[in-house]
């Protein structure tokens, strides 16, 4: 790819790789051009085959993402592969389900930690480094539908993406002087592990069916596009975004 949508000779660190969103950014910006550091718990195996079809490099650093300072250490080790980290992608995220009424403290927490402190803090190591170097970056977070409504059992799933909306405009102030784009892709419902559950009740399914203007669940291919969008130079004038690609949810 050329022009102002290339990613050629960048690096993409994208966290949570393995599968679902994840993968379909990962794959994207490789197709872009991008080499690919992987970050989660479990080996990518898919997502590395994936890219190497694409002849770019891929690299995968086995991290806990709730530990505490492992942002550190996950950016010492993509730059151990790599000159720099040139794009993040904010993508690792878990979800709880239950009533608020009987929501307990250490699902509360989990959530908390991976979906919101975990990007505060990998964001702030990737943007350390940059204006060390004084690179230009891009940092893509993944928010939601829930960081506009408010949704039902899912407590601290919303507070966290509720976070990661406020925080993404925050860092867009405080690095934009730096050339450090921070923006965000909220997704609508997409086919992944986080709406197995959703997806096998037939009455919400439907449901949810009945107000996506697109009429059917989104899949990661369809984040490509605003994934490759962000992280590229095309996006250069953009901070503080958070994008919706929701298949037309929120403008029901």
């Amino acid at each position: 790819m050329t022009g102002a949508f290339s990613l050629a000779g960048k690096t993409a660190l994208v966290t949570g790789a393995n599968a679902g969103l994840g993968r379909g950014m990962a794959v994207a910006l490789a197709a872009a051009g991008a080499d690919i550091v992987a970050v989660g718990r479990r080996a990518p195996d898919e997502t590395e085959a994936a890219v190497a079809a694409l002849g770019r490099r891929f690299v995968f650093v086995a991290a806990d993402l709730a530990a505490p300072r492992a942002a550190a250490g996950i950016v010492a080790d993509a730059l151990r592969a790599f000159e720099s980290v040139d794009v993040l992608v904010n993508n690792a995220g878990i979800i709880r389900r239950q009533d608020a009424v009987a929501f307990d403290e250490p699902d509360w927490d989990e959530v908390l930690d991976v979906n919101l402190k975990s990007v505060f803090f990998l964001s702030q190591a990737v943007a350390r480094r940059l204006i060390e170097q004084r690179r230009p970056g891009k940092i893509i977070n993944v928010a939601s539908m829930l960081s506009f409504q408010g949704g039902v059992r899912v407590a601290s799933y919303t507070a966290s993406k509720s976070g990661v909306a406020g925080l993404t405009k925050l860092l867009a102030n405080e690095w934009a002087p730096h050339r450090i784009n921070v923006n965000a892709i909220a997704p609508g419902y997409f086919v992944t592990d986080n709406t197995t559950a959703l997806r096998a009740d037939a009455k919400r399914n439907a449901e949810i069916l009945s107000r996506i203007p697109a009429g059917r669940w989104g899949e990661p291919a369809d984040l490509a596009g605003a994934a490759v969008f962000l992280a590229s130079p095309a996006s250069d004038y953009v901070h503080g975004v958070i994008l919706p690609v929701d298949g037309g949810w929120l403008a029901r």
